[in-house]
C-alpha cells in the first residue's frame, strides 16, 4: 500500500518551492524563508528568519540494522554533506515551565503544541560565546510540523533566552526575536533538558528533493549544566542498541521508502528526544511512549567521552 502525505501547498510554498529547505542541516545549507500557520499564531517569516513546513515520521531502529539500511539510503539519496566520516553531533537545550507544559503538551498529543530550544551542531567540546547557535521555536499544528529559527552567537542566544534581555538584530529579525522573548517572560521558561545525539543525514535527489532521513545514534543528554559547552556528564537517554530513524517530507514519503519500512518491520512512534529526557532523569513518569530497554537501567548508562563529541 502507498502511503501518501500529499496535500496542498501554500502560495508562499509554491514560491519557495524551487529552493530546498532543509532545517536539520548544520550551517552553510541554504534554508527557504516562508511559513504559514493554521492555528491563528501568525508565523512573521522575513528574508533572514528561516522557517519550514514539512511532514516527520519517526521510527526506533535496531542498531543491527543500520548498516543495511544505510546501504540502501546511499543507493538512493545523497549524503548530506556534513554527515561524512561518522556524521555531526547535534546539541540542544530545551526550555519550559516549571510545571513542563510544553512537555505535557506532546504527552497529551495536543493538535497545537510548540516548544523552545537553542541548538547546536557539531563539537560540543569547542562551543563558546561566538559559536553561532540557532534559536527556534519548533511547533505542530494537527499532522504539520512547522520550526522557525534564526541563527545568532551563543552568549546572545543566552542573553535573549536566559537573561530575558532583547538582543542585537537586524530588522528582518526582530518579530521572531520578540516572540522568543515574550515566551520565554511571559511563561516564565527555564532550561530543563539537554539532549544529544550523533546524526547521519541523506538528502533526497530527483523526484525525492525535498526528502531527508536522519539517523540519531547515541542519544544522550543531562538535566543540569546546561551551557551547552560544558564539560559535563551525559547519559544514555534511549538504550544505546536502538537508533531514531526520521523520514521528513514536504509533501509525501515516496513508495520505495515507505516500502523499506515495511520490509524492516519498522513501527511508527511517538517517541520524543526531549520528552525520553525529562522522563528519564525522573522529572515526570515515565509515559506510554518511553522507551526503555530490557535491563531498566539500561537507558542511564553514563558517557562523557571526546568520542562522543
Amino acid at each position: 500500500m502507498r502511503f501518501s502525505l500529499r496535500r496542498r501547498p501554500s502560495p508562499r510554498e509554491v514560491a519557495a518551492s524551487d529552493a530546498p529547505a532543509d532545517p536539520d542541516a548544520p550551517p552553510g545549507h541554504r534554508l527557504v524563508p516562508g511559513s504559514t500557520d493554521e492555528a491563528g499564531h501568525a508565523l512573521r517569516a522575513p528574508s533572514r528568519l528561516h522557517a519550514f513546513n514539512r511532514y516527520e515520521i519517526k521510527y526506533l531502529v535496531p542498531a543491527v540494522d543500520l548498516p543495511a539500511l544505510r546501504e540502501e539510503f546511499a543507493s538512493r539519496l545523497d549524503l548530506d554533506s556534513h554527515g561524512s566520516d561518522g556524521g555531526y553531533g547535534v546539541w540542544s537545550v530545551y526550555y519550559d515551565t516549571t510545571q513542563l507544559r510544553f512537555y505535557w503538551e506532546k504527552i497529551e498529543g495536543l493538535k497545537f503544541r510548540r516548544k523552545l530550544r537553542i541548538r547546536h551542531y557539531g563539537d560540543r567540546f569547542t562551543i563558546d560565546d561566538d559559536t553561532t547557535v540557532y534559536v527556534e521555536i519548533k511547533q505542530r499544528v494537527n499532522k504539520v510540523t512547522q520550526k522557525r529559527r534564526v541563527a545568532l552567537p551563543y552568549r546572545l542566544a543566552r542573553e535573549l533566552c536566559d537573561r530575558r534581555q532583547m538582543v542585537e538584530h537586524v530588522r528582518a529579525e526582530r518579530a521572531f526575536l520578540e516572540e522568543v522573548l515574550e515566551l520565554v517572560s511571559g511563561l516564565d521558561l527555564r532550561p530543563v533538558a539537554i539532549t544529544g545525539y550523533q546524526r547521519d543525514a541523506f538528502v533526497g535527489r530527483d523526484a525525492d528533493v525535498g526528502l531527508r532521513v536522519t539517523i540519531d545514534q547515541r542519544v544522550r543528554g543531562r538535566d543540569r549544566d546546561f551551557h551547552l559547552g560544558a564539560d559535563a556528564e551525559n547519559r544514555l537517554t534511549v538504550p544505546a542498541k536502538l537508533a531514531v530513524l526520521e523520514i521528513k517530507a514536504n509533501e509525501r514519503v515516496p513508495y520505495w521508502l515507505t516500502d523499506l519500512a515495511a520490509r524492516s518491520n519498522m513501527s511508527v512512534v511517538r517517541m520524543s528526544k526531549y520528552c525520553q529526557s525529562v522522563e528519564a532523569f525522573g522529572q515526570a513518569p515515565r509515559s506510554i511512549f518511553h522507551v526503555t530497554g530490557d535491563d531498566p537501567t539500561t537507558d542511564l548508562t553514563p558517557t562523557r567521552t571526546r568520542s562522543e563529541a
